[in-house]
């Protein structure tokens, strides 16, 4: 090495390793834990989240053309019709779940 040569490494040579240094594959910190969070902080952020998601899809919904908009201007030109056909509706599932049972 003295006498200019290239010094040959091999690709499977393995570095030494001290007891004071931490080993090269040390997973330990990657994620630092952070503060815990109380069980209502989740389900709060849960919460959060899925009636964003929820109002997103209304107003996906509420654009002119989509089925949305479309019952919205149905119930409003026959506000009664609207009410008989969902206590109809309301009537078959029921009779067809207490049946299932």
């Amino acid at each position: 090495m003295a006498d200019g040569t290239p010094r040959i490494v091999s690709p499977f040579a393995r570095p030494a390793v001290s007891d004071d240094t931490p080993p090269p594959y040390s997973y330990e910190m990657i994620d630092a834990p952070s503060e815990p969070r109380s069980a209502v902080a989740e389900v709060s952020d849960a919460v959060k989240g899925a009636t964003q998601t929820i109002r997103d899809a209304i107003e996906i919904e509420k654009k002119p053309g989509m089925p949305l908009s479309v019952l919205r201007n149905i119930a409003r030109e026959a506000p009664l019709g609207s009410l008989l056909i969902a206590f109809l509706l309301g009537v078959a599932v029921a009779r067809r779940h207490s049946n299932s049972r």
